[in-house]
């Protein structure tokens, strides 16, 4: 692990553990186990570090997306799968992707979001655009601009049970049947 690698992982556990109000720089440090000096070597502030927590928790959603969802299922099942995943990161991950969040909205870095973002709708968009000219979805679909809206409501979904509402196992369960019933509406599959 190289050291910017260091203090975004030292990051993670010190606003999990204080807040990202309360946590100084030195903290952060300390944690990583680097010299303050270091630290701005790679960041200019601790809400600066934002972005790239954020890149390391779509990483490590697209990991676990990629080992969830079977290249040879169905497009269906595929996107069963990929709901099922997300529902599982954000259960599992709440905590970071709530600081994540608190963190963006509240400096400049919220652009960047985007960006992060990329490889993952890149990801869903190849799949669209398979499903589509397979004749599975509807041949109006654009499949970079509904990839972006899936995945957002797909995480949005996810959130109203892990960081806003409960962690209710059974709401969780019937939330994720809505959400792959409304999707395989709005995409018109046949399959």
């Amino acid at each position: 692990m190289n050291k910017k690698e260091m203090i975004v992982h030292a990051a993670i556990q010190v606003f999990r553990e204080q807040g990202i109000e309360k946590t100084k720089i030195s903290d952060i440090v300390k944690a990583a186990g680097i010299a303050q000096g270091t630290f701005y070597l790679y960041f200019p502030s601790k809400l600066s570090l934002m972005p790239a927590i954020a890149e390391v928790m779509v990483e490590k959603t697209m990991t676990i997306v990629q080992a969830s969802v079977q290249e040879s299922a169905t497009f269906s099942v595929k996107l069963e799968q990929l709901v099922e995943a997300i529902f599982q990161v954000t259960h599992d991950y709440h905590e970071i992707q709530a600081l994540i969040y608190s963190g963006l909205a509240s400096t400049e870095h919220l652009k960047e979001w985007e960006t992060v973002y990329a490889p993952f709708y890149q990801w869903l968009s190849e799949r669209l655009q398979e499903a589509k000219e397979e004749g599975i979805i509807r041949p109006s679909i654009h499949a970079d601009r509904t990839a972006k809206m899936i995945i957002g409501l797909v995480e949005s979904a996810a959130e109203q049970i892990y960081l806003y509402d409960s962690e209710q196992e059974d709401q969780a369960r019937i939330q994720q049947v809505e959400v792959n019933d409304f999707l395989r509406h709005a995409l018109g599959m046949h399959e």
